[in-house]
C-alpha cells in the first residue's frame, strides 16, 4: 500500500509514518511544508528506508498537490497537515483558516480529480480531526460520533469546517472519505509549545510551570503510538462516510497531568526542592473549554482497537524520552523558549 501522509513531519504525522513504514511495511509519501512544527528529525528513524519519500509542499498549492497524486498514484491519503495550537489560533487565526480549511479543500479536490482519471477501487481518504470540534462537556457524559459540533476557538472552528468539507465530498461526489476525531495526543517528538513537553522541559530548566486558571480543565489523553495504530485500522477496515472517535479513556485534570510530570522529574532528575514548587497558576485562556472526554466504543467494537498505554505508563515513557533525547528538542528551544502565546490584544 502506498500512502500519502500530509503533515508527516509533525508530531502525530511522524508517529504515523514511523509505524506504517517500520511495523506495517507500507510505502509512505510525506507531504509537509516544514513550518515551525514540522521537523525532519522526527522522521530520521525511517528516512533511509526505501519505502520513505518526502515532498516539501504546501497543501494549499493545487498544482503541486495534483502533481504528487499523479506521480505517486497513492492507494490512500491520511490527512494530518494542520495548524493545531489553540493559543496560536487566538492571536493569528488567518493561517489556520488557510491551512485547515482551504488546504483540506485542495486535497479533497486533488483526490477527486485523481480518482476520476485512475481506477482505484480501494482508495481511501482519512481526514484526521480533533475532539475540540464538539465544544465543552459538563461534569458528565462523553463525546460520541453523534455529538453536535460546537467549536469554541479559531482552531477548533477551522477543524470543524474541514470535517464538514470532508463528509460533504463523500456525500456529494462519492469520495471515499473517513473522518477521525481524536483526544489530546502526547508522547515523543511533540513540539514543546504543548502542555506535557512544555512542562517537562520547563521543569528540567527549573522554570515556572504555568497552569491556566485553577488547573481543573479536563482532557482525555491518548498516547500517540496508540493513535497511529487506530488510524491504520480506520484506513484498512473503516467504512467510508463514517466518523470514528479515538480516545485513550484517560481523563485527567490539567493540574493532575502537571503533577504527574513533576513527580517523574523528582524521581528522575532530583533537585534541591520538589518540581511541584515550580507550578504557577496563570490567567486562563480565552474560551477555554472545561472538559473533553471521548467515547471510543464504535472504534473499539467495530474495528477491535484498544489503547495499549494507560496514562501512567505513557507519561513515564514520555518523560524518559525527553530526558534521553535532548538532541531532538534542544534546537527547538532555541527558537521557542516556552513563552506564553495566544494573549488577546485589541
Amino acid at each position: 500500500m502506498r500512502i500519502l501522509v500530509t503533515g508527516g513531519a509533525g508530531f502525530i504525522g511522524s508517529a504515523v509514518c514511523r509505524y506504517f513504514i517500520s511495523d506495517l511495511a507500507c510505502e509512505v509519501v510525506v507531504i509537509d511544508k516544514l513550518t515551525y512544527a514540522g521537523n525532519l528529525a522526527s522522521l530520521e528513524p525511517v528516512a533511509s528506508h526505501p519505502q520513505y519519500h518526502f515532498e516539501r509542499q504546501d497543501i494549499c498549492d493545487a498544482d503541486a498537490i495534483n502533481a504528487i497524486f499523479e506521480n505517486y498514484r497513492p492507494d490512500a491519503v491520511i490527512h494530518l497537515a494542520a495548524e493545531s495550537h489553540v493559543d496560536r489560533s487566538i492571536s493569528g487565526s488567518d493561517v489556520f483558516v488557510r491551512t485547515n480549511v482551504a488546504g483540506t479543500f485542495t486535497l479533497l479536490e486533488a483526490a477527486r480529480r485523481y480518482l476520476s482519471q485512475h481506477n482505484n477501487a480501494g482508495f481511501r481518504f482519512v481526514h484526521v480531526s480533533t475532539d475540540e470540534v464538539y465544544g465543552s462537556l459538563g461534569g458528565e457524559g462523553l463525546f460520541t460520533e453523534k455529538t453536535p459540533y460546537d467549536p469554541s476557538s479559531p482552531y477548533s472552528a477551522t477543524k470543524a469546517a474541514s470535517d464538514h468539507l470532508a463528509i460533504a465530498w463523500y456525500r456529494t461526489y462519492g469520495l471515499p472519505v473517513i473522518v477521525s476525531n481524536c483526544s489530546n495526543n502526547y508522547g515523543p517528538y511533540h513540539f514543546p509549545e504543548k502542555l506535557i513537553p512544555l512542562m517537562i522541559l520547563n521543569a528540567l530548566d527549573c522554570k515556572p510551570l504555568p497552569v491556566y486558571g485553577n488547573g481543573s480543565n479536563v482532557r482525555d489523553w491518548l498516547y500517540v503510538e496508540d493513535h497511529a495504530r487506530a488510524l491504520s485500522l480506520i484506513l484498512t477496515r473503516g467504512r467510508p462516510g463514517e466518523t470514528y472517535n479515538i480516545g485513550g479513556r484517560n481523563e485527567r485534570q490539567n493540574i493532575e497531568v502537571v503533577r504527574q510530570v513533576c513527580s517523574w522529574m523528582d524521581r528522575l532528575r532530583p533537585i534541591d526542592h520538589s518540581h511541584h514548587d515550580l507550578i504557577q497558576f496563570v490567567p486562563d485562556r480565552p474560551g477555554h473549554d472545561q472538559r473533553y472526554a471521548i467515547d471510543a466504543s464504535k472504534l473499539e467494537n467495530e474495528l477491535g482497537w484498544r489503547a495499549q498505554e494507560t496514562f501512567e505508563t505513557g507519561i513515564e515513557k514520555t518523560v524518559r524520552w525527553y530526558l534521553a533525547n535532548a538532541d531532538w528538542w534542544r534546537p527547538l528551544r532555541e527558537n521557542y523558549g516556552g513563552e506564553r502565546l495566544g494573549i488577546v490584544t485589541a
